[in-house]
């Protein structure tokens, strides 16, 4: 049996678990006040305060870090990689730490090399957001010197790919799907023999989500930036943690949202309009593999609320078989990822960031 840690640090928590295997044992979200973050200037300056906190919970479950076989950890913002299980080394230290967008997940790999060197095992990345496969054809944006850039939640996308095997009775390698993560941000993925070979960019592309704007109109987007009205840091958080529901309904909660609608007409619109949005980005998807899909998976937090999963069926009724695999699993797909390199199953690659 192997004993997995797992660290999957948010903006605003840090999440943690234990695995036996494929048995989770313990599991915890460590919520941080906006008190204890607003001292630290940057993400990365969190680092010590966010390792302090595990080991001290940790501890209070009877856990030491010696107890472990491997750390599994969310990845970051590294640039574009290959999908796949890396090992936490120098080298991809060195990228964590010079990431170009900071980010939360950025710290899972720095707290999980600090943790491994005093354990004397290893730490793993799995699936980071930055996973690049897509086609070529999808880089061209219409602007020569930007280009489209693959932006995911990777992690769970390839998980939930996995599950479907199971319901579908074929590996997700043999499959076409379409993969529509519905959370705070928003990615709806084309895997094509389980390579994500399209995807809009959660954080500026797509429908727009409980946080983040989505795709807007590029001419008003300028007349916005020059009006003098926002610095870049203010507009950029209209934009991603401001814009969506929270925009237009002063709230992240899709459940909330759905209550306050049931007596507001504007309210259920914007809702509506959302199952619209992610609609569109499903079928344009469905196109990118040649109208040839074997299943259109919905998952992430928001497909837990079936009202809403109902209305995002009822723009696609007869693209594909639609599948619900709701929730999020980044949790257990770390620790397999881990797993499967501790026992041989998979061998762990190392960073080579890929020129784009």
């Amino acid at each position: 049996m192997y004993s997995i840690l797992v660290i999957n640090p948010g903006s605003t928590s840090t999440k943690i678990a234990v695995y036996h295997d494929e048995k989770v044992m313990f599991e915890k979200s460590i919520e941080h006040s906006p008190h204890d973050l607003e001292k630290f200037e940057r993400i990365n300056d969190q680092l010590e305060y966010r390792e302090k906190i595990i080991l001290e919970t940790l501890e209070k479950e009877n856990y030491s870090l010696k107890d472990f076989d491997a750390i599994a950890c969310r990845g970051g913002l590294i640039g574009p990689v290959e999908s796949g299980t890396y090992l936490v080394d120098d080298a991809m230290i060195k990228a964590l730490k010079n990431a170009k967008v900071e980010h939360a997940s950025n710290l899972a790999g720095l707290i999980g090399y600090s943790f491994a060197k005093k354990a004397g095992i290893n730490a793993y990345i799995t699936d980071p957001v930055s996973v690049d496969e897509m086609d070529d054809v999808a880089r061209i944006s219409g602007m020569k010197d930007l280009e489209r850039k693959s932006f995911s939640h990777a992690l769970n996308i390839k998980a939930v790919a996995r599950k479907a095997e199971l319901e579908l009775g074929k590996k997700y390698t043999d499959m076409n799907l379409v993969v529509a993560h519905l959370g705070g941000g928003i990615s709806i993925s084309a895997l094509r023999h389980g390579k994500i070979v399209d995807v809009n960019g959660a954080n500026d592309e797509g429908p727009f989500s409980p946080e983040r704007s989505g795709e807007l109109p590029v001419g008003d987007v300028v007349k916005v930036a020059y009006s003098g009205k926002y610095s870049r840091r203010e507009l950029k958080k209209r934009y991603v943690g401001k814009g969506g529901l929270v925009a237009y309904l002063g709230t992240n909660d899709l459940r909330k949202a759905m209550n306050m609608a049931e007596t507001d007409e504007n309210m259920m619109l914007v809702i509506k309009a959302m199952a619209y949005q992610i609609a569109k980005g499903i079928a344009e998807m469905w196109t990118v593999l040649d109208k040839n899909v074997d299943a259109i998976v919905l998952t992430g937090g928001m497909s837990l609320n079936s009202k809403f999963v109902e209305m995002i069926k009822s723009y696609v009724p007869n693209l594909a078989l639609i599948l619900v695999i709701a929730g999020a699993y980044e949790m257990e797909a770390l620790a397999m990822g881990a797993l499967r390199v501790l026992r041989g199953e998979e061998e762990p690659k190392t960073i080579e960031i890929m020129e784009r």
